[in-house]
């Protein structure tokens, strides 16, 4: 049996991302110095303390508690600048990690406290994306497409599902709606997602994480929606014997047989109480039946991840060799929301090549 890939070597990877937060994902010194400029009060000042402070308050098992660390990221991304520095580091760090292609999002609602626009809001994140996405000699080390997010508990998703087709030329490739889902269904936001599919929009839906099937067939059957944002409790529908043999009910065949990309955010996933642990997470079965699973990080600061680090884990926890890891980044960069040539090219042109060469050395 051949040796296992080993992180450092998963760095190397060129690897795929399409369910990264921005607001889940800021340097802690970055936090520390932008809540130093408006006078954000935080629970530590020391880098590493403010880390592990996001680390341990997200490791509740709770949805709702883990959501609640966001108002301190949040809270320091009010103004233009900070919100272009925070986009810009986004895409140095993913570059950093090997990401060649990366759909970040947020939402521009919860940016203007301090008086920003929805558009000023949009228009400095890209500013960040584009100023992280170059390299030292001005080529892009990194090609960073970006979601705007609604929230489901709030009345502005028409609003923001506007914003987004208005700005699609210009780097937003989708739009996401999130936040708990519990008491939240997506159907309460149907004209958006109506007027998107009008507008030959691209968005997916938060789904199947905190919520069980009701959220996932109502975000695909109701909603029409391309992608399902995490999607775990899509295991509900599938019954294993104790041979070993899978049982598809019919929303778990549908989204199989459709192709429906699942988001799925391992570490996360744990935190929240959505899985078990790596080992138990439903990723191992999903990807046995041949899903169309992707790999994924959510909130980086909070899970103290990257996308290496949640390929390393799969790896241990499964024992997933370089042929797997490039199942799941060739899915997620099939499933991405830019245009099909594009898509083509990054995996003939990059994620192959890159792939073929790890393999040759290992």
């Amino acid at each position: 049996m051949s040796r296992l890939p080993s992180l450092e070597e998963i760095r190397k990877a060129p690897k795929v991302l399409l369910h990264d937060h921005l607001d889940g994902g800021l340097r802690p010194a970055t936090i520390i110095d932008l809540a130093r400029e408006n006078g954000h009060e935080l629970p530590s000042y020391d880098p590493d303390g403010l880390g592990e402070w996001f680390r341990d308050a997200s490791d509740s098992g709770s949805l709702e508690r883990y959501l609640e660390t966001f108002a301190h990221t949040v809270g320091v991304m009010q103004t233009r600048e900070a919100l272009v520095r925070v986009a810009a580091e986004c895409a140095e760090d993913l570059a950093d990690d090997g990401v060649v292609y990366a759909e970040v999002r947020f939402a521009p609602e919860q940016h203007t406290s301090a008086g920003l626009t929805l558009d000023q809001v949009v228009e400095a994140v890209l500013e960040g994306f584009r100023q992280g996405s170059a390299g030292p000699d001005g080529e892009p080390r990194i090609r960073v497409g970006t979601l705007l997010t609604a929230m489901r508990h709030q009345a502005r998703s028409m609003e923001i599902a506007e914003l987004a087709v208005r700005y699609r030329d210009l780097g937003v490739v989708g739009f996401d709606i999130a936040g708990a889902e519990a008491g939240y269904p997506p159907t309460r936001h149907l004209d958006a997602f109506e007027y998107l599919q009008r507008e030959n929009a691209h968005f997916t839906i938060h789904a199947g994480e905190g919520f069980g099937l009701p959220s996932i067939w109502q975000a695909i059957q109701w909603c029409g929606a391309d992608r399902l944002g995490h999607g775990v409790r899509i295991i509900d529908d599938i019954a294993v014997s104790g041979d070993g043999e899978a049982k598809l009910g019919r929303l778990a065949a549908y989204v199989r047989d459709k192709r429906i990309p699942l988001e799925m955010c391992p570490t996360s996933n744990v935190q929240t109480g959505a899985a078990p642990s790596i080992a138990g997470h439903p990723i191992g079965l999903l990807r046995r039946l041949y899903f169309r699973v992707t790999v994924n990080t959510d909130n980086r600061l909070m899970s103290r991840t990257s996308l290496s680090r949640e390929f390393a884990a799969l790896v241990e926890a499964f024992g997933y060799d370089w042929d797997d890891l490039q199942w799941f980044t060739v899915n997620a960069m099939k499933s991405a929301f830019i245009p099909f040539d594009e898509r083509l090219s990054l995996i003939n042109g990059l994620i192959k090549p890159g792939f073929a060469q790890l393999k040759w050395h290992a």
